[in-house]
């Protein structure tokens, strides 16, 4: 029997590690000014487990949305049909954005989560992979 990795494509691996990478780098960071705007305005902006708890389960929907979108690519470009492959990729944008605001939503209404701190990891892949293609424009 097949094991799950062996059916993922080596450029979705790479570029999910690369995605992941970004996005650790991304909620450290953001961490960091979670605990500089602390020091300066303790009443105002918390640093608490509740942001270490939004920053992990932000990141994690964060390279989660990634890899399930480089999944639907994987199996839309091994689709024959091509209706079918344009279905396929609307389907899985659907459902990945459906699961970003579901977590946008239990990041703001559940108490053990800051809601800022689970919603910034949302926009650091898109970032990333923008920081990537400036980077490698560069490089040529």
């Amino acid at each position: 029997m097949s094991n799950f990795g062996d059916k993922v494509q080596p450029a979705v691996k790479k570029e999910t590690k690369n995605v992941a990478i970004y996005t650790v780098v991304g909620v450290v960071m953001m961490w960091v000014g979670f605990l500089i705007l602390h020091l300066i305005w303790p009443e105002k902006i918390p640093f608490d487990y509740r942001v270490i708890l939004g920053g992990i389960g932000g990141g994690a929907v964060a390279v989660l949305n990634f890899f399930l979108m480089g999944m639907a690519v994987q199996k839309a470009v091994s689709e024959t049909d091509e209706a079918g492959a344009k279905r396929r990729m609307q389907a899985s944008y659907s459902q990945r954005n459906l699961m970003q605001m579901l977590w946008a939503v239990l990041a703001i209404v559940l108490p053990c989560f800051q809601f800022a701190a689970g919603i910034l990891p949302l926009l650091i892949p898109g970032t990333a992979i923008k920081l990537m293609g400036i980077k490698n424009s560069i490089k040529r």
